[in-house]
């Protein structure tokens, strides 16, 4: 097992909302950092990831880079395959040369996103059948990871994602909500609000145990979106009754939104952890933590 005190870490993408969530955990468990933004290390190049992963020798690497722009990624599915795809590709054969454990961040769009009364949630094992140019690419680094480095692999697919760095749906949702303003938000979309603060705590535990293969990495329970904006307002004094529900089919997007976004999360028991806790009382900690509020006021 590993301890995160002066353990040598490496980042990826680590101007990013995860990635800064990640590396002050990090740093607040006496870790050794390196953290790298895009301009830093360009992880579509193969020689520049396996010279930083060599000059740096961490034990863990946590790949957070990608092409999260879900729309852009349908427009330019090539950029996207280089990113999302051969990015974890070369950080893998890295971590393989140099025996470090990778943890790489994917997604819920790995699957089809099915409909709205879905009902089941999606099991780690589940056959993915992504519906979009992002899903594709993220599915492909998934296994691209997974294949260069099998025995030193841990792939953890989250959604929903907010923090308190960069822009998340939660963010805005709380600015309209300072602002009295009325939203229309889409009732149709079931997921899992998964906050960074506690997706960056168990990188740490999965990188504490050694755990390796698919692992599903989202809050407990689920919501709609509608649902998790009135509850933004509600915690923020903010009337609910302003976040007026829509149907999906109101917008139209280039890439397609899945319907159910649940995911459930049995392979935690291999790891002996148990899955994140339920997404009310993170999101409770998350607006009400004092540093956490001054970064979305």
């Amino acid at each position: 097992m590993l301890s995160s005190r002066h353990t040598p870490w490496l980042v990826t993408g680590a101007a990013g909302m995860l990635g800064r969530a990640l590396c002050e955990r990090l740093e607040k468990n006496g870790a050794e950092v390196t953290a790298l933004d895009r301009g830093a290390l360009d992880v579509t190049d193969a020689r520049a990831v396996g010279e930083a992963v060599a000059a740096t020798r961490p034990a863990v690497v946590v790949n957070c880079a990608a092409m999260t722009a879900v729309d852009a990624a349908e427009s330019d599915e090539t950029s996207a395959y280089h990113i999302n795809a051969d990015g974890p590709r070369h950080l893998a054969r890295a971590c393989a040369d140099t025996g470090a454990q990778l943890v790489h961040i994917s997604t819920d769009y790995v699957f089809e996103g099915g409909t709205a009364d879905h009902a089941t949630p999606y099991p780690e094992d589940a056959e993915p059948r992504p519906r979009t140019a992002y899903g594709r690419t993220k599915l492909a680094g998934e296994r691209a990871a997974l294949t260069e480095h099998p025995s030193g692999t841990a792939v953890l697919r989250t959604g929903w994602l907010y923090g308190h760095h960069g822009h998340s749906f939660v963010g805005t949702m709380v600015r309209r909500a300072a602002e009295g303003r009325t939203v229309d938000v889409v009732d149709d979309q079931f997921g899992q609000p998964t906050w960074t603060g506690d997706l960056a705590q168990r990188i740490l535990d999965v990188a504490r145990t050694g755990a390796t293969g698919i692992f599903h990495a989202t809050s407990t329970g689920q919501v709609s979106w509608h649902g998790l904006a009135s509850e933004v307002y509600r915690l923020t004094g903010a009337d609910p009754s302003l976040v007026r529900a829509i149907d999906s089919a109101q917008l139209t997007r280039p890439a397609p939104r899945p319907h159910w976004s649940v995911l459930s999360h049995e392979r935690w028991t291999t790891a002996g952890l148990p899955p994140l806790r339920d997404w009310r009382t993170a999101l409770t900690q998350a607006l009400t933590d004092e540093d956490g509020w001054k970064a979305y006021a």
